[in-house]
């Protein structure tokens, strides 16, 4: 993997684990060079994976809606920032320039980029592998709720395997590595 999408909150959360824990991540994607693209903005875990990774050593390339420029702290050191119209336009671009997603946690906008991707994966438009970051089980009432729905009949059991969830950054780019 050349490089991995994350998709992240906008905000920090309120667990100090999650700022220690993507800090680990972000500094593994620097030294094994692989660059990151993520929404461009400087504030939260997103800023937080975008500083990690630069200081590591690493790329990083933000894609943020020309209307977000206002209103996110848009981070101004990063290696290259692409300017799109949309939020559609976002998560096509990341898409495109990605080998494999990760999933901070995050908030609404997380939870909408990761299920976009995991429908997309759903239905073939790719294959690439997608990951959860389940630090401090931030996503295990989410996993709990896939099962639940795999369980009902809504889902197919074969889709547990769109996504990959750890706690461990090394485990976690292993796994995706191996699916690549």
């Amino acid at each position: 993997m050349k490089r991995l999408c994350v998709f992240a909150g906008s905000s920090a959360g309120n667990d100090p684990l999650f700022i220690e824990r993507t800090k680990a991540l972000g500094e593994m994607l620097g030294k094994k060079d692989i660059e990151l693209v993520y929404g461009g903005a400087k504030s939260g875990l997103m800023g937080v994976i975008a500083d990690q990774v630069l200081e590591s050593g690493g790329k990083v390339t933000g894609i943020m809606p020309s209307r977000l420029f206002e209103k996110e702290i848009v981070h101004q050191g990063i290696t290259e920032m692409i300017e799109v119209k949309s939020m559609h336009e976002r998560k096509a671009k990341m898409s495109e320039l990605s080998d494999g997603f990760i999933a901070l946690p995050g908030g609404f906008g997380t939870f909408e980029e990761l299920f976009e991707t995991v429908s997309w994966a759903q239905i073939g438009i790719h294959t690439k592998p997608l990951g959860l970051y389940n630090i401090a089980e931030y996503y295990t009432p989410l996993v709990q709720l896939i099962e639940h729905a795999i369980k009902a009949g809504f889902a197919p059991k074969d889709n547990r395997r769109l996504f990959i969830d750890k706690d461990d950054p090394a485990a976690l780019l292993k796994e995706m590595e191996s699916r690549t």
